[in-house]
């Protein structure tokens, strides 16, 4: 049977380190460390290494609210923990340890202590947990590995930023020389035109000319085709038969005419036809009202009517 090689086990302080380059991309982290996943090192960070976690003794006022929300709220540790101010495994590890006090449990010894590790047995929390010290001699996995994240994650531009932020370097240094340029040739009496780029499609020079500018033609203007002076019309007097031509009523007369011009010489052509789709015309009838039998009687709303009458 080959041999399991299952991620986890106790963080040491080069592993920590490598998770101070970096907050949200966890893949990318553990791409990194090769004995940890992305969710170990998520955890790690958000129960040891997040600066905001307190990992001072515990005082007297968190004791007593951790006792009373554990009442209130059992085993709801992830929300008991932003009340209190601490993680959910520090609020677990703490009632434990007040519960085995309150019991005389305290002074049990190391080897009838049931939340010490045996011998083979893996800590099912090790994120809680202090980095093991780095040895006198690290290995030469380690030492690359931390070399590799700092070449990795400290890299925040991609290759695309990092050029057009040198391209435009350069654009602002070839502008200062031209700039320069142009200036110490005006000192010396040589004045210079701006260089105009030949590719770039000609522009209109707002400076320089009127844009969208028509000549008038030179001589006198026809003007006999011109509408006549509106002015001299009266718009006190002036109604609507005045402006259009036909009114509604006379254009609805006259296709109510042409429908009926058609329908007639329909019925002259085509006899059959115009009966068959009378008859094929939905008609629409109006259904009879039916109303549901009545539950109560007349009887019963009378004795009910002198029930309410004596009450």
């Amino acid at each position: 049977m080959g041999r399991i090689n299952i991620k986890g086990g106790v963080w040491r302080n080069t592993e920590a380190a490598v998770m101070k380059y970096g907050k949200n991309q966890w893949a990318r982290i553990a791409s990194l460390l090769h004995r940890k996943s992305a969710k170990q090192c998520k955890a790690r960070w958000y129960e040891w290494l997040d600066p905001s976690v307190k990992k001072t003794e515990w005082s007297r006022e968190e004791d007593e609210k951790l006792l009373h929300l554990a009442k209130l709220m059992p085993t709801q540790w992830r929300t008991i923990a932003p009340i209190v101010g601490r993680t959910a495994n520090q609020c677990l590890d703490r009632y434990e340890y007040l519960l085995d006090k309150a019991q005389n449990r305290e002074g049990l010894s190391a080897e009838e202590d049931p939340k010490r590790l045996r011998p083979g047995e893996i800590d099912p929390c090790p994120e809680t947990k202090p980095a093991r010290p780095d040895p006198v001699d690290m290995d030469e996995d380690e030492l690359e590995m931390l070399s590799e994240a700092r070449a990795r994650l400290a890299n925040t531009q991609g290759k695309k930023a990092k050029r057009k932020a040198r391209e435009r370097q350069l654009e602002i240094a070839r502008r200062m020389a031209m700039m320069q340029k142009r200036r110490e040739l005006r000192a010396a009496g040589i004045a210079i035109k701006p260089i105009i780029n030949q590719k770039k499609v000609p522009q209109i020079d707002y400076n320089a000319e009127v844009p969208f500018e028509k000549q008038p033609p030179k001589g006198f203007h026809d003007t006999s085709q011109e509408t006549p002076d509106m002015a001299k019309t009266n718009f006190d007097k002036l109604r609507l038969s005045d402006v259009e031509k036909e009114s509604y009523m006379e254009r609805e007369k006259r296709e109510r005419k042409k429908d009926a011009e058609r329908q007639s010489k329909r019925k002259e052509n085509d006899l059959p036809g115009a009966l068959l789709g009378r008859v094929d015309e939905p008609a629409s009838k109006r259904s009879k009202l039916v109303l549901p039998t009545p539950q109560v009687s007349d009887r019963e709303l009378e004795s009910l009517i002198k029930v309410c009458h004596y009450i």
